[in-house]
């Protein structure tokens, strides 16, 4: 997927994304650029920076969503960081490095999971043998009983048998005893979310603290899932596998840097937003070229793509510092979502709301058909209470489909029907709602 062109990123994305064309072409070139720079001689590679972008646009227009199917469509790994949750080295809040850290984790998660395919036929005929051995009985050697020289033929049969069970699932309600590898807890960690530990403190508290061996008894169903994970990770060459994940993190990792119009200083340089100020001294050498130190090894940031974004109500772009303005040389704007973007929205991507909502109730045997009028109803109050209250661009789609549907969805195990979904169903749940601006405030 790594040599799509422009055009088959944009298509991509147009599937899943309504709107926003300028957008998609920013990250589409930037894609490709990529595909390009491998193309070149290694001296020359290696000076070719990416071109980081600035999407520039309010809540809920698909500054995220363009990123994260960028990411997916590409292989590449992808993470998600909010930049108000780094401050400058000496106050409190988040190393900026920590997110090159995050970003290998999530290189490593990819890496593994290409790596375990390739070594899960070996891991299963393994898992196969260690279940054998532990429900049937071990051969009678020849010493202990030379009368029955067919003993050996005898316990292959028997082999053959459970072989066979096995393999159908019949012996999957049965009992085994396994031994199952439990990683002590540090005492200094306990209660502390995972996430406000570093990953490489994590790795190193997880290489001294020792692993206990604890006897389970387990159905043979879940033996097998617990072998099979254990086989696999006994198969992979973690050097590999580390090696492999730095690299794929230095040539094709994206980082989406949200709400950096949050760490914009105003004329008031005292106390936070002094902090403001020296997380962008931080991210600054991040974004330009810089090695960071992980547990998987060194990590170069010269060729991670940076998309930036923010809603830049309070703030514009040109208040960002001179030199970090210079390393998001691509900016795009995005639109506020229209009535008729609405009405796209809730039809055309493969992942619709209505879509979703009628495969939802179909688990329940309850049969949805959203009529056109009905989708062009929810559009418009979706438009409307976005004018009139906080406009959450596309979000708003979500609360209005959830109020819309919340009393068919409680009855829904006990009444299944078929539903048509008009405008004067939508009007009937929602008029009242809508009209009022200081209930829809809290509620829609």
């Amino acid at each position: 997927m790594h040599d799509m062109t422009p055009r088959e990123i944009v298509t991509e994305l147009d599937r899943h994304i309504i709107g926003q064309a300028a957008a998609k072409r920013a990250v589409a070139i930037a894609i490709r650029n990529r595909w390009r720079r491998q193309q070149l001689p290694t001296d020359m590679r290696s000076e070719v920076a990416p071109k980081n972008i600035l999407m520039i646009g309010p809540t809920g227009v698909g500054k995220t969503e363009i990123a994260r199917r960028l990411a997916r469509l590409t292989g590449a790994p992808f993470i998600k960081v909010e930049a108000s949750k780094y401050t400058e080295v000496g106050y409190y809040g988040r190393d900026v490095e920590s997110m090159i850290r995050e970003l290998v984790e999530n290189s490593i998660a990819l890496v593994k999971a290409q790596e375990r395919e390739s070594v899960e036929e070996e891991a299963h005929k393994r898992v196969e043998q260690r279940l054998l051995e532990m429900l049937s009985p071990p051969p009678v050697t020849y010493e202990a009983a030379p009368e029955d020289d067919d003993g050996a033929q005898r316990h292959e049969r028997t082999r053959d048998k459970m072989r066979a069970m096995l393999a159908s699932g019949e012996l999957d309600a049965r009992k085994v005893e396994i031994s199952v590898e439990q990683k002590a807890v540090p005492m200094m960690l306990t209660g502390v979310g995972v996430e406000q530990v570093d990953l490489d403190l994590q790795g190193m508290l997880e290489k001294i603290m020792p692993r206990n061996s604890v006897r389970r008894e387990v159905t043979v169903a879940e033996a097998r899932r617990i072998l099979f994970d254990h086989e696999c990770e006994s198969l992979i060459n973690q050097e590999k596998v580390n090696a492999a994940a730095i690299t794929l993190a230095e040539d094709l990792g994206i980082i989406f840097l949200d709400e950096i119009d949050k760490i914009v200083a105003s004329e008031n340089t005292r106390g936070a937003d002094v902090s403001r100020q020296g997380v962008q001294r931080d991210l600054l050498p991040i974004v330009e070229g810089t090695t960071v130190q992980t547990r998987y090894g060194s990590v170069r940031t010269d060729h991670v793509l940076f998309i930036a974004a923010g809603a830049f109500h309070r703030a514009k772009p040109s208040d960002l510092m001179p030199e970090l303005q210079g390393r998001f040389p691509i900016r795009v704007e995005l639109s506020d979502l229209t009535k008729e973007d609405f009405i796209r929205i809730l039809k055309e991507p493969k992942s619709a709301l209505t879509k979703q909502y009628t495969a939802l109730m179909e688990t329940e045997g309850v049969r949805l058909d959203f009529s056109d009028d009905a989708v062009e109803a929810l559009a418009d109050y979706a438009y409307r209470v976005n004018q009139t209250t906080q406009n959450i661009g596309a979000r708003r789609l979500y609360t209005i489909m959830e109020r819309l549907l919340e009393d068919l969805s409680f009855e829904a195990p006990d009444n299944k029907q078929d539903v048509l979904v008009n405008a004067a169903y939508v009007t009937q749940r929602l008029e009242e709602l809508a009209q009022d601006e200081d209930t829809s405030r809290f509620i829609l």
